[in-house]
């Protein structure tokens, strides 16, 4: 019976695909890096029911350049992407696995006498390039991940920047609610002061106390315009409750304008046109595939077989076969012949795609580049213009007022026009760091860097909070 088994294991030592598997794992994982280690380990170190660990900033201050690297290093999103990632490498090791072999146990005949035993071992044989193709088309979809998980950095890059602009701006616009609070007021007790004195009629101060308690609701507004924005901010590196205070950073600070060639040659490499490059390629490598499976594969079988000795032997024992097979399906009925035109179509498909997403990108931008500049403009033209002299129409105003040449109407229309047109300023800000967010994610900006336009040689008029007392009033 000993000698039955011999040809099996010649087989078995003969036949490398049956240990291959081990072999191309472990190059793939030296290819991948320690991705799939560290997945490994930390999916059997945590239970699938704990809840993610909270990044917490410090408390106090925050600049922009902590902001990115708390929202590049803590985002969820970007840990997900990650994990698709180190998906992709692990099906890279599956789609370069050989088939694994068969071993087949028939007896035939249940009498002792006249039984035969066969073992037989099948080795499955791929042709057409199969093994290749699968792993080009596992390779495509790794491409693709790495993609998406840079997209995903830019869209996180991009959203933080503008969301620490809209704290800033929010922080300004509070300040300026403020100062408008303590405008009504002393508006209020002029009026108050005229109206004891008999200058005025009652009117003034009840117009003086309306517009009062419509500036306070601006300043509720402001106020929870602010707590909005730090917890739109927050929540990019996954902290609900913030805990910074506030930010710190130039509000006044233009982004800066790319030139029409910059754009031009990062309108080639953006996020969604690469990925879209990506999914033709990974298409056409699926469309070889199909192609390569219109090839049958074939099957080597080697064995043996100990079958009763025939009459008439000297002896009267048992004798052993070699089993030798080789099957070949037959592609009559199917030759893959739909799978290979569905694999054409999408691949066509995708290529339209990518034709749509050139030309929505470009539009896209079109429109972002047009907003910037005019945010740029308008920002420009109010902190040149419209502040200068608005601060100027007010010290006129104010020493007017002093002098007895203006009521005290025209002094505080003088300064709540120099609150409005510095509101009307902050509004082009944001406009503007919105529109360079909104770019940065269409182009997809890697770096830590962020670009900022020359600062202005002057800098916005400080606003007065209070008027001066009105000479009624003493």
């Amino acid at each position: 019976m000993r000698t039955l088994f011999v040809p099996l294991a010649a087989l078995a030592m003969a036949a490398p695909p049956a240990f291959s598997q081990t072999t191309q794992f472990a190059q793939g994982e030296t290819a991948a890096g320690t991705h799939l280690s560290s997945s490994a380990s930390s999916s059997t170190s945590s239970s699938p029911s704990s809840l993610p660990v909270r990044t917490l900033e410090p408390v106090g201050a925050l600049n922009l350049q902590a902001a990115l690297a708390l929202a590049l290093q803590a985002n969820p999103s970007l840990r997900a992407a990650s994990r698709e990632q180190d998906a992709t490498e692990a099906a890279i090791v599956q789609a370069g696995a050989w088939p694994n072999p068969t071993l087949d146990a028939q007896v035939e005949d249940l009498r002792r006498d006249n039984r035969t035993t066969t073992l037989q071992l099948s080795q499955p044989i791929e042709l057409g390039g199969k093994r290749a193709a699968r792993v080009t088309a596992a390779e495509r979809a790794r491409d693709q991940a790495a993609s998406a998980l840079a997209a995903r950095r830019a869209d996180i890059r991009a959203a933080t920047v503008t969301a620490f602009f809209e704290v800033l701006t929010a922080q300004e616009r509070l300040r300026l609610a403020q100062d408008s609070v303590g405008l009504a007021q002393a508006g209020t007790r002029a009026a108050e002061n005229r109206v004891a004195a008999g200058k005025v009629s009652p009117l003034e101060e009840t117009r003086a106390r309306v517009a009062e308690a419509g500036i306070r609701v601006e300043l509720l507004q402001a106020e929870g315009t602010l707590r909005s924005a730090r917890q739109q901010l927050a929540a990019l590196w996954g902290n609900p409750a913030p805990r910074f205070t506030r930010v710190d950073g130039a509000v006044d600070q233009l982004p800066g304008m790319a030139s029409d060639g910059d754009l031009l040659g990062r309108l080639a490499d953006a996020p969604v046109v690469r990925q879209a490059r990506l999914e033709v390629e990974r298409r056409r490598a699926l469309s070889d595939l199909e192609q390569a499976r219109r090839i049958p594969d074939v099957t080597v079988s080697l064995g043996a077989k100990r079958v009763p000795s025939s009459e008439g032997e000297t002896g009267g024992g048992r004798r052993n076969q070699v089993v030798v097979g080789l099957s070949i399906p037959l592609p009559i009925f199917d030759s893959n012949r739909g799978n290979v035109a569905e694999a054409l179509s999408r691949e066509e498909k995708a290529r339209d795609e990518l034709a749509a997403a050139e030309l929505q990108l470009g539009a896209d931008v079109a429109q972002a580049t047009e907003r910037l500049r005019s945010a740029r403009a308008t920002a420009q033209t109010l902190q040149r213009d419209a502040l200068p002299g608005a601060e100027t129409a007010y010290k006129a105003a104010t020493k007017g007022f002093e002098l007895g040449k203006f009521s005290f109407l025209e002094a505080l229309d003088a300064q709540r026009t120099l609150f409005q047109v510095r509101a009307q300023y902050l509004l082009a800000l944001a406009d503007a760091h919105r529109a360079a967010g909104e770019l940065d994610r269409l182009l997809g900006r890697q770096g830590d860097d962020v670009a900022f336009a020359a600062p202005h040689t002057t800098s916005p008029a400080t606003l007065p909070a209070t008027l001066p007392a009105s000479p009624v009033a003493h």
